[in-house]
């Protein structure tokens, strides 16, 4: 099985995200939507509605409207698959070529591909400047932009905003705790400060070990786990830090998978 985390570039409009869970149904297991990073974040348990979701979404959002905090490329700004249980990560390298196949015929959006060719801050560094996408047009579309589709492990991405802080706080710490297992950004959200993190290798470092590694380092106001994490992560924390942390066992995949499957069990 294939899980595919769609990051789009719109958290604002949350009636029109609403709307579009409602067209997709039990395949999206959790969506999360920041108003500063004006990004939503859909997991999704079938990799067909993944072209549902990118083509609803490229047909009703523009980019050159859009204004926030997180780096992007496009609205459907990546699509990642994720190999689970009984599945690999050539499975997901497959799924992610026919993905920017499709994406290229049906929407006529270019995509650059992530994995094991390259990481994905490469592509945002690297995306038409001195580095031509892997499938598609040559230029971006002119509303939807592009697509960084990509083949990887599971990571956790987690937030977490400081107390009494500046930005240049956020960003010191931020390159600080940065490392092969973890990629960070301090971002100013309105009058706050985060840290936003991918936590590559979520096995070796954790929301806990992160959350620790930032204490040190200035008072915390609050964490925030963005999606869902694998319940192996949330096993090797002691269960009393799972409210500090934001983490709970409905936040995990696995839960989300098994809802899923007796809901659609439900309608059979």
């Amino acid at each position: 099985m294939l899980e595919c985390v769609i990051n789009i570039s719109e958290g604002r409009q949350l009636d029109a995200i609403e709307k579009i869970r409602g067209q997709i149904g039990h395949d999206i297991l959790d969506i999360h939507s920041d108003f500063h990073h004006h990004r939503s974040v859909f997991t999704l348990a079938n990799p067909i509605a993944a072209r549902q979701l990118s083509q609803l979404c490229a047909d009703q959002f523009d980019l050159r409207k859009h204004v926030g905090v997180h780096p992007r490329i496009g609205i459907i700004d990546v699509v990642p698959f994720v190999p689970l249980e009984n599945s690999t990560i050539e499975d997901a390298v497959r799924a992610r070529n026919e993905f920017a196949e499709y994406a290229a015929n049906e929407l006529k959006i270019p995509s650059f591909v992530y994995g094991p060719e390259r990481d994905l801050p490469e592509i945002r560094k690297r995306a038409f400047v001195d580095l031509m996408p892997d499938f598609g047009p040559t230029e971006p579309h002119p509303t939807a932009g592009a697509i960084c589709v990509g083949a990887r492990q599971i990571l956790v991405a987690y937030n977490i905003w400081l107390k009494n802080a500046t930005i240049d706080d956020g960003r010191r710490i931020a390159r600080e705790i940065r490392s092969p297992q973890v990629r960070t950004l301090g971002l100013q959200l309105g009058n706050e400060i985060q840290v936003s993190m991918n936590l590559i290798r979520p096995d070796e470092v954790g929301p806990d070990i992160v959350f620790d590694q930032v204490a040190k380092r200035a008072d915390i106001a609050r964490a925030e786990l963005v999606g869902l994490a694998p319940a192996r992560v949330l096993a090797n924390i002691q269960k009393s830090r799972w409210d500090e942390l934001d983490l709970s066992k409905e936040k995990t995949i696995e839960w989300c998978l098994a809802t899923r499957n007796r809901a659609i069990q439900n309608l059979n």
